[in-house]
């Protein structure tokens, strides 16, 4: 039984089963819904401060269009057609279970991880989890305007806590957030373990239309985003343009060579400066597949 399922009957056994009538289940939305069996109680929801959003400039839901909600549009497709190609042979494996990392701290990694994931959830038919993996430095919460306490460190070491006990949902349609909860001194072999690549694999094949975001540390400021991308199908490597030495970007790639698909993103970068991508209002975003971009940051 796996680790999901055995939350699920935990759930269940503490809160009563709806009864449902005949009218009720021949309703197109009852048909529509999801069966029970598939369901992840959710046991605390959240609310995203809009406002901070606003402030951070970050994609804020329900605004008119704007310059970073366009990049980021430019930016999920070829994740999104890796992850969901039309037919089965253009489906990167496991490419719904997607790491954004970069070199060093600041390179805007977190704000590319938020931004991803709000850009998704407004995907028709797709879900999103955004997961704090940082879990030294967890930053996913306070760019969201809420408080967090337990999270996915608690979920792998401590028996009794399972994942419907420390999931958030939002108040943004499609978006759930599964915090780092609190800081373990094994965090790396814990992310290594079986347990972690069985939860994993039950947080990915729960859902078909599920997108897996997992925010993680610089990869050169720990050895954790290195044990993270064995799980993964496939990563998003941000390189702040004018800042990251090539030399510093070619050794964190490194640590990814058990990612076939690991893409770039060349953030605050000035007009000019390139890879391929469009040009939007102040910042530039582009994306590569499989290897660093030939324009190299400085």
């Amino acid at each position: 039984m796996s680790i999901i399922e055995k939350a699920l009957d935990k759930n269940r056994a503490r809160q009563p089963v709806p009864e449902t009538t005949a009218e009720q289940a021949a309703t197109p939305e009852a048909a529509a819904r999801e069966p029970e069996r598939w369901r992840e109680p959710v046991s605390q929801e959240v609310s995203i401060d809009f406002a901070w959003l606003r402030k951070q400039g970050l994609i804020v839901p329900g605004d008119q269009r704007s310059s970073v909600a366009e990049e980021f549009r430019m930016m999920k497709r070829p994740l999104l057609n890796n992850a969901f190609g039309r037919h089965a042979a253009m489906r990167v494996p496991k490419g719904r279970l997607i790491m954004i990392t970069s070199s060093l701290p600041g390179e805007g990694k977190t704000f590319t991880s938020v931004n991803l994931a709000l850009s998704m959830a407004m995907e028709l038919e797709r879900t999103v989890l955004l997961v704090d993996a940082d879990v030294s430095r967890p930053a996913i919460p306070r760019t969201l305007g809420f408080h967090a306490d337990l999270g996915l460190m608690d979920v792998l070491s401590e028996p009794d806590i399972q994942i419907p006990d420390v999931l958030l949902r939002t108040n943004v349609e499609n978006l759930t957030v599964l915090p780092a909860g609190r800081p373990h001194g094994r965090s790396t072999e814990i992310l290594a373990s079986d347990v972690m690549r069985d939860l994993v694999d039950d947080l990915h094949d729960r859902y078909e239309d599920r997108i897996i975001l997992f925010d993680s540390p610089p990869l050169l400021a720990t050895s954790e985003p290195g044990v993270l991308a064995t799980h993964m199908g496939q990563v998003v490597m941000v390189v702040e343009a004018d800042r990251t030495p090539a030399s510093t970007v070619e050794r964190a790639m490194h640590q990814l060579d058990s990612c076939g698909v690991v893409l770039t993103s060349l953030n605050r970068a000035t007009p000019g400066i390139g890879i391929g991508g469009q040009y939007y209002g102040g910042s530039y975003y582009g994306i590569e597949r499989d290897h660093v971009a030939d324009t190299p940051a400085r």
